[in-house]
């Protein structure tokens, strides 16, 4: 009762001095690829960077429990939803700037947007990054990837906020970037713009790549249901798809949740899947994966509000 009045009184005080949108008690499934997730305490989602300072002098002053998202495509949110604040760093920073081969780009540009930004450009090296269904903010702290290209190969420098509302400055060398992974991730800095170094290259042909790579990921990936995209990180001695799919367990369903029958590596919500589901699911998968060939898997799917936990399947 006593966190609840916290945020009824962080919320009486943000309409007043708060820019951007602003809700109580909002489904988190709204904003979420997977459609799964129960309500946040606060919604908020700032106009700009001194919206975004004011926002987290709130926090800061309330003591309220926060979460950064973006676009929502790797999350999985409990069913009880997150009693804090989540914040979302929006449409509203999507600045695009160019100077020859280098490019800035805000924190809430679509990677497909920019994807096509650059290839209309003639700037080639971010393709592999233009089917990725999320905001730039996100998949910089995770190194975010796909076809063989990351973050870290393009990305020279990134601009990011503290708690405090202090700016810093990473370059690519201080990232600290490996495989989903960096300096960023599970850290409390925030990211507001990066820059990257493209190479010249003919708009045709750049145009081509980002079709040929959209075509295998729409004919490989199950886009037609709601999902966190790869539910488990690749292990460093083989795929997770390929060790899921040789376990026996591609298609297993565990009531709405369902291990793709179109990739393996997608845990999918076939029928109204809960966040329970998704879990037990998951910590099946892990189970039967580390039974049969000694590796356990880990998830790259971001949790908010609960935990995967050990449970009775999940090997310590």
């Amino acid at each position: 009762m006593e966190y609840r009045l916290k945020i009824d009184n962080m919320f009486e005080e943000l309409t007043k001095v708060f820019k951007g949108e602003v809700l109580k008690d909002e489904p988190l499934k709204n904003h979420t690829y997977f459609k799964i997730g129960g309500p946040a305490g606060i919604f908020a989602v700032p106009e700009d960077m001194e919206d975004l300072k004011v926002l987290l002098k709130e926090i800061k002053k309330h003591e309220i429990d926060y979460y950064i998202i973006g676009n929502g495509t790797n999350l999985l949110v409990s069913d009880e939803g997150f009693k804090g604040i989540i914040v979302k760093i929006g449409e509203k920073f999507d600045k695009l700037k160019r100077d020859g081969n280098k490019v800035t780009a805000g924190a809430g540009i679509l990677l497909s947007s920019l994807a096509k930004y650059l290839a209309k450009e003639g700037l080639a090296g971010f393709e592999f990054a233009s089917g990725i269904p999320g905001f730039l903010g996100g998949a910089i702290p995770i190194n975010a990837g796909a076809y063989g290209g990351e973050m870290k190969d393009v990305v020279t420098k990134v601009t990011c906020m503290d708690m405090e509302g202090k700016i810093h400055v990473f370059s690519n060398e201080e990232m600290e970037f490996s495989y989903r992974h960096s300096k960023l991730s599970d850290s409390d800095y925030i990211v507001l713009e990066a820059d990257f170094m493209l190479t010249p290259g003919r708009v045709e042909d750049i145009m081509e790549k980002i079709r040929d790579l959209n075509e295998k990921r729409t004919s490989k990936q199950p886009l037609n249901l709601p999902s966190a995209g790869s539910t488990f990180k690749r292990p460093a001695n083989g795929y997770a798809s390929k060790l899921i799919e040789d376990a026996g367990l591609k298609g297993l369903k565990y009531r709405g949740a369902m291990v793709s029958d179109k990739h393996s590596g997608f845990i999918v919500s076939h029928d109204n899947a809960t966040c329970r589901d998704v879990l037990e699911l998951m910590r099946i998968v892990i189970s039967t994966v580390y039974d049969k060939f000694g590796i356990k898997l880990e998830p790259e799917v971001k949790i908010i509000g609960t935990k995967l936990g050990d449970g009775p399947l999940c090997p310590g």
